[in-house]
């Protein structure tokens, strides 16, 4: 499984997403279900799948499928 795989994997376990739906317009001002619960959960398992530790800043920034990506970019991970 490669590491975008596995990052899609992640929001189709927290919202039961299609992987069809990600993209640069998913986000929690978008998607309705999107909370503080869901929002620590993408970063649970971020930090899990890519064994990382996400800084204060970056957990408050995870506020879309987009930024996640950037995060973990900025972390060393390749999608």
């Amino acid at each position: 499984m490669t590491n975008l795989e596995k990052y899609n994997d992640i929001f189709v376990q927290v919202f039961g997403a299609d992987v069809a739906q990600l993209g640069d317009n998913y986000s929690k001002e978008t998607v309705a279900e999107w909370d503080s619960v869901h929002q620590l959960n993408i970063i649970s398992l971020m930090e899990e799948t890519f064994d990382l530790m996400l800084d204060p800043e970056d957990i408050m920034a995870c506020t879309s499928y987009i930024a996640g990506k950037e995060i973990l970019a900025r972390n060393g991970v390749e999608l």
